[in-house]
């Protein structure tokens, strides 16, 4: 017995006969891609640990007396009332002797631009620059680079707490080759009562500092850490420093100083303890700002990347798009689900969504890959009793992130097409845990 008049069932049967190869293709792409990548990440983190982390020598102890480049420390701030005391506080502690600290307030609405002047008075290298409104994350930085006189700039949240020795670590990029023009940090989450963010720990280890470690043994880097990256002003001048329109502003300048021929390292021991979303809304809306953040680069950088000069940057591009592509492909391989009961008999069962083995092999390689990252990423967190201990939350990641990603993933590349050029990218309020 079928669901439809026979006319009009033998035409859908028609279609779908044309349409079961090609979403037979589209199936295995979606299983096969992140299990080609997932290897992919793994090679390149190994390669990266054996060649930067392994026999990495210490930092040395700073001396007085000897010089040391002057760095600034930028700190933007929009409603960081609750943050910003404890955030400049631990600045105080950093181990490297020649910093200042310029906490930038952009409009805020909470009692945060009285504390960051209590503040100035209590601290002598801590200088306070008010925007009356809000101008986005990007003109504080702007502003605040072009106030200070130091070539090397750190830029941090407001509700970041930056280790003793990151300063230290991310200068000596600088000082050993001329050409680096960032430094991106290594973020650690601080909440990690609830599910999600203990779920989080070791998505940073096992999926953000991962892919980090991957991207930089193959040549280019997707993105700095807006919560910890540091730039050389001179790099900065040269791309015309932070695009006012571009929401995710730590996404643009990665783009522009690379596709300007500049280099991008990771430095893993610069470690930057920062609050993420504890709730699914909360993680909803951050997560749908970082794609529509990626997709805006896609789109505004396309025809840069015909210069022969960009090819760097080829590979790079190729594997976003392609993972853009892999979200919308599952939307339409979804969709044709209920399409496909329609025409189903009694005596037919419906599609499998998945092949077996693939699926199989795909957990396999999930738990593989959180376990390699761990094991890595460990070593960083040996006050805190290490992540190895949130390895068992990581099966609960494809559950939660997975989905989700696809999701955000379209939400936010519908919206950067949708955007209109110019339009200022200005602070919203965002979900900072449960504390």
């Amino acid at each position: 017995m079928t669901f439809l008049p026979f006319e009009m069932l033998q035409s859908w049967q028609n279609f779908m006969a044309w349409w079961s190869p090609i979403d037979k293709s589209i199936e295995e792409f979606i299983y096969y891609y992140p299990l080609f990548m997932a290897y992919i990440w793994m090679f390149g983190a190994i390669i990266f640990c054996l060649r930067y982390e392994w026999h990495k020598s210490p930092l040395p102890p700073f001396s007085k007396g000897e010089h040391y480049p002057s760095v600034s420390i930028l700190i933007p701030c929009y409603n960081e009332g609750e943050n910003v005391r404890e955030t400049i506080g631990i600045l105080q502690k950093q181990a490297y002797p020649n910093f200042e600290i310029l906490a930038i307030n952009d409009g805020s609405k909470d009692n945060t631009l009285e504390i960051l002047h209590e503040l100035a008075a209590q601290y002598d290298n801590l200088r306070v620059v008010n925007l009356a409104t809000n101008q986005g994350k990007a003109m504080g930085l702007r502003t605040a680079a072009l106030l200070t006189k130091s070539e090397i700039l750190i830029c941090i949240d407001g509700d970041a707490l930056l280790s003793p020795d990151a300063v230290g670590w991310m200068v000596r990029h600088f000082v050993e080759n001329p050409n680096v023009g960032a430094v991106t940090g290594n973020p650690r989450i601080r909440n990690r009562s609830t599910l999600l963010g203990r779920i989080q720990v070791g998505e940073f280890s096992a999926i953000v500092g991962m892919i980090k470690r991957a991207q930089r043994s193959y040549g280019k880097v997707f993105t700095v850490s807006g919560v910890i990256a540091a730039f050389r002003k001179s790099a900065l001048h040269n791309v015309g420093y932070w695009s006012n329109d571009m929401i995710t502003e730590d996404i643009d300048i990665s783009w522009k100083l690379q596709l300007a021929g500049w280099t991008i390292r990771f430095e893993p021991n610069a470690l930057c303890w920062v609050l993420m979303p504890e709730t699914l809304n909360g993680l909803w809306k951050q997560r749908v700002r970082w794609s529509q953040g990626g997709s805006e680069v896609l789109l505004r950088y396309f025809r840069d990347l015909f210069r022969w000069s960009s090819r760097g940057m080829w590979l790079l591009y190729g594997e976003c798009l392609i993972s853009v592509t892999w979200a919308f492909l599952i939307l339409l391989h979804l969709l044709f689900v209920p399409m496909e009961f329609l025409t189903s008999t009694a005596n037919e069962s419906l599609h499998d969504l998945s092949p077996s083995w693939t699926s199989m092999l795909l957990s396999v390689t999930c738990l593989l890959q959180f376990g390699v990252s761990l094991a890595i990423d460990s070593r960083y967190e040996s006050q805190t009793g290490g992540v190895g201990r949130y390895y068992y939350w990581m099966v609960w990641y494809p559950i939660v992130y997975w989905l989700m990603n696809v999701g955000t993933t379209i939400v936010g590349t519908i919206r950067a097409i949708r955007k209109k050029r110019g339009q200022r990218a200005i602070w919203v309020t965002v979900d900072r845990g449960l504390r």
